[in-house]
């Protein structure tokens, strides 16, 4: 489903990445790990397409991003990816399902339906209380569980997370990590996660671990001790 092709990323003369390339198939959950500076994040953007490569291509569906213009990246991205971020990013002037709605109303959906669809997200989220609360009234698992509905509200092919449970505590945290994998089984999304969380990284079907920007190693997670 995704396929990136020796990809190269420099930053004021630093190189980050020296010549990536990985695959990974439709339904997968495949986790990111390596030391800080690593170019974990570098590389997520990257097969995102939040972030342009200097050499190299990104194939996600057949689609090369990579020769895709501006307006049609935005169209693109807003059809097939999921973002989930660290630090939520939530309109905070907004109420939860207001956020949620966001890319579909970005999208053109009715606001109706858009409305319908993202109440049924939160309700499976365990959120059908909180839908009128705005972010500031949540607790943070309860934003990152908004954030995660926000992410699926366009039915996206994959769902890429940068460090989504670095702000949690560790109950919250366990609770995200069982809801990915809740979330592939009933959606059939895609997961890519960079995390410094070991648990994470360890319960997914793989893991790629970066050094040096490279990848270091994949590892099959039931071989993984």
């Amino acid at each position: 489903m995704i396929s990136a092709e020796n990809i190269h990323k420099s930053y004021e003369g630093l190189e980050v990445l020296k010549g990536v390339s990985l695959q990974i198939e439709k339904g997968e959950i495949v986790s990111i790990v390596g030391a800080s500076g690593a170019g974990k994040s570098t590389l997520l953007h990257i097969l995102g397409t939040l972030t342009d490569s200097d050499k190299g291509s990104v194939y996600i569906n057949n689609e090369n991003t990579s020769e895709l213009e501006a307006q049609q990246l935005s169209t693109f991205r807003n059809n097939e990816i999921g973002f989930i971020f660290q630090a939520h990013q939530l309109l905070p002037e907004f109420s939860a399902l207001e956020n949620v709605c966001l890319p579909s109303w970005i999208k053109g959906v009715s606001k109706n339906k858009a409305l319908e669809k993202a109440k049924k997200i939160l309700n499976d989220l365990g959120l059908s209380d909180r839908l009128n609360h705005k972010p500031m009234e949540l607790s943070g698992g309860e934003q990152q569980r908004v954030a995660v509905a926000r992410a699926l509200i366009n039915n996206p092919s994959v769902v890429f997370a940068d460090e989504p449970s670095g702000n949690l505590d560790t109950e919250a945290a366990k609770s995200l990590h069982e809801l990915f994998f809740e979330l592939r089984d009933r959606y059939k999304q895609t997961f890519i996660i960079v995390t410094h969380n070991r648990e994470l990284a360890e319960m997914s079907d793989r893991l790629l671990e970066m050094q040096d920007g490279q990848i270091k190693s994949i590892t099959k997670a039931t071989s993984v001790q």
